[in-house]
């Protein structure tokens, strides 16, 4: 189990969570576009989805006590402690195709995910888990 100091403090050299160019251009974006200097990306993990753990994503102004805050190209990212335990080295990316755009998670920590990518399941919940995974075919509600 990974425990983090208040607050603290990641940098680019970190594995702790990774962002690629096109994910940071595409939050910075997102940030200008709604007029919210200053503020951060929450990066979050919490129950449900159709393979039992789901990725969620909000902006917030301020990191909480325990946060984890990553800092990358001038963007911010809070993440607690508890979903930076199954995020750990995870890496964000905003892919737009002919499928859909939208926030992608490469997860090392995921052993079985959603066909539609926001949902997933580590090996730590296998055992609590019959399900075989997504039965969606890409097109589940998570």
């Amino acid at each position: 189990m990974i425990t983090q100091p208040q607050n603290q403090d990641v940098t680019e050299a970190s594995p702790a969570l990774s962002v690629t160019p096109g994910a940071v251009s595409k939050i910075k974006e997102i940030l200008a576009a709604r007029q919210l200097e200053g503020y951060a990306l929450r990066v979050f993990v919490s129950g449900g989805g159709c393979s039992g753990l789901q990725y969620g994503m909000a902006i917030e102004k301020d990191a909480e006590e325990f946060d984890t805050v990553v800092s990358v190209d001038g963007i911010r990212l809070l993440v607690d402690p508890t979903s930076l335990r199954y995020l750990w080295g995870a890496s964000i990316d905003f892919v737009d195709d002919l499928m859909g755009g939208g926030f992608r998670i490469d997860n090392p920590n995921a052993i079985a995910s959603c066909g539609c990518g926001h949902s997933f399941r580590t090996a730590e919940d296998e055992a609590d888990s019959a399900a075989g995974g997504c039965g969606c075919g890409g097109s589940c509600g998570h």
